[in-house]
């Protein structure tokens, strides 16, 4: 992962924060205008000076680290009854135009929060609060995705509600986000009809670690020889489990079957939570009555 793409090459971060894990493999970064910046190191295919099996360690060591902060991130989201989802694409798949379109929607039913991902800019987060929703944007420098550790700090800057909803979108890429669990309930992976019908194959992890293929854009198979069964074919060859909804985020076509799902995940989300709680005050008269 960061030690085969380089993108956790040369930065630390050293602070403070809610799940008493000491993270020294991550990024440095600065407060700009309600925004979040990691490192600006170089990204390479390799460590120079390191052998494979150092290599190995460290990366064993870095994941580690991010899914036990990860872990904590979870516990947080399940306390407080908040769907997170870790939206996942190629760049230009159409993931902030879905984005913005979801917000909108949900935004007048239910509380909807997003966490934006990117290199650089805050292009994306800027589009999203045009909606009325609130985000945060959270620029990786030279790395190529999103950690745990960085979810939770743009958390600590949100005023997340109760029983909302929160969209992290990734950083545009299929490799390196399939192997960081962020804390969410699922990763959603976008994939539009002007990419390939063979991506699925080609980038297997990640399509095996989503819950949830979106195919997007199919307001324009009229002008292109994607095949779609193909595709959802491959899907469900490395993710036999994998949901497909097939949508337009320009049109609207579909929307409204990815807004039922998104319901679902919540509905389960706030079961778990209440659950949860039924138990904790069982244990709580259990222990009064001894």
């Amino acid at each position: 992962m960061c030690t085969v793409c380089g993108c956790g090459e040369g930065h630390s971060h050293d602070h403070e924060h809610p799940h008493d894990h000491d993270h020294s493999h991550g990024h440095d970064h600065a407060h700009d205008g309600g925004d979040l910046h990691y490192g600006h190191g170089p990204a390479g295919a390799h460590v120079p000076g390191l052998s494979q099996s150092r290599m190995v360690k460290i990366e064993q060591d870095i994941l580690g680290y991010n899914n036990a902060y990860a872990a904590g991130n979870r516990a947080q989201f399940a306390e407080r009854g908040i769907l997170a989802l870790n939206l996942v694409s190629s760049p230009g798949s159409g993931k902030t135009t879905l984005l913005c379109r979801s917000a909108s929607a949900l935004a007048g039913r239910l509380p909807v929060a997003v966490i934006e991902g990117d290199q650089q800019t805050s292009f994306d987060a800027d589009r999203i609060r045009a909606t009325g929703v609130p985000a945060v944007q959270v620029n990786t420098g030279k790395g190529c995705h999103l950690d745990a550790h960085m979810v939770g700090h743009a958390v600590e800057k949100m005023n997340l509600a109760e029983d909302s909803v929160l969209f992290i979108e990734n950083v545009g890429n299929l490799v390196c986000p399939a192997g960081f669990d962020l804390g969410e309930a699922a990763k959603v992976v976008i994939l539009s009809v002007t990419e390939g019908e063979d991506k699925p194959l080609k980038y297997p992890d990640m399509f095996a670690a989503a819950e949830l293929m979106i195919l997007n854009k199919v307001d324009l198979l009229p002008y292109l020889s994607f095949d779609v069964e193909r595709c959802i074919g491959y899907a469900r060859k490395v993710n036999p489990a994998i949901t497909v909804i097939k949508l337009s985020a320009t049109s609207g076509e579909g929307m409204e079957e990815w807004e039922r799902w998104i319901a679902g995940k919540r509905q389960a989300v706030l079961s778990a939570r209440a659950t949860a709680l039924e138990a904790k005050l069982a244990s709580i008269r259990r222990d009064l009555e001894a």
